[in-house]
């Protein structure tokens, strides 16, 4: 089930008509960034609310071809994107942030975790995200790149988490020793955990695209929504959490 998280009230009451929102299906990795722009842009846009409903973006992506009610798509990664617009379900994609992955452990590190080749060790507890999401597919290709292979990973992940979000919240409970993240969950999570850098020349970084959906039942207010991310005002939230211009 995706997360529903609801702008901040400024715009139309609960009574309004489909017209006064929208509803964006965003990835697990931009729920807070994305409650905030919401926030923003309701201020901005008086008499429009915005819902934003987080979770795996593989996820959103079925629900949108199924055929799901939504405005604006906005996964983790171009992949998905792509398969939706392919369906004929959203037109005109723009990049609008970049990320990357990072290694989080739990605040003091007790395991010890020094880096990538930790992912290997069976004594340690371990947790991606699960390998059809893109937070999952990202730092199983990282692995493989730094030497970690797929036959020796295997046995030494305890948990595949349905989200980054899921994983995240793992850590930082402490049932996990360490896990790959997007950098910017990390920073989302401030004090209850640390982030260990992974090398350049092993690490990816992840583009995420926006575009509003050809069965949205508000495209004008979808359209100004995407316009809102893409400018200045929207850019300068999104780098507030962390995610870079792409």
């Amino acid at each position: 089930m995706a997360l529903a998280i609801s702008g901040c009230g400024r715009g139309a009451d609960a009574g309004a008509g489909v017209e006064s929102r929208i509803t964006v299906l965003a990835a697990a990795s931009l729920t807070d960034a994305f409650s905030d722009v919401a926030t923003a842009f309701e201020a901005a846009t008086p008499g429009l609310t915005v819902e934003v409903n987080s979770g795996a973006s593989s996820s959103l992506r079925e629900q949108i071809l199924a055929g799901a009610p939504g405005d604006v798509f906005a996964p983790a990664d171009n992949a998905n994107m792509a398969a939706v617009v392919k369906a004929g379900a959203a037109v005109d994609p723009a990049d609008f942030v970049a990320n990357e992955l990072q290694i989080v452990v739990p605040a003091g590190n007790s395991a010890g975790v020094t880096g990538l080749a930790d992912f290997a060790d069976a004594d340690l507890l371990l947790g991606l995200c699960a390998e059809e999401v893109p937070c999952g597919q990202l730092a199983r290709r990282v692995l493989a790149t730094a030497g970690v292979t797929p036959g020796g990973l295997a046995p030494a992940i305890d948990t595949n988490e349905p989200d980054v979000r899921s994983l995240l919240t793992k850590v930082e409970a402490g049932e996990l020793d360490a896990g790959i993240v997007y950098r910017t969950d990390v920073l989302a999570a401030g004090d209850a955990v640390e982030g260990i850098d992974i090398p350049a020349d092993a690490n990816v970084a992840v583009t995420y695209a926006i575009a509003a959906l050809t069965g949205a039942a508000n495209p004008e207010g979808a359209a100004a929504f995407v316009a809102f991310v893409l400018s200045d005002e929207g850019q300068a939230i999104l780098a507030s959490f962390g995610f870079r211009t792409p």
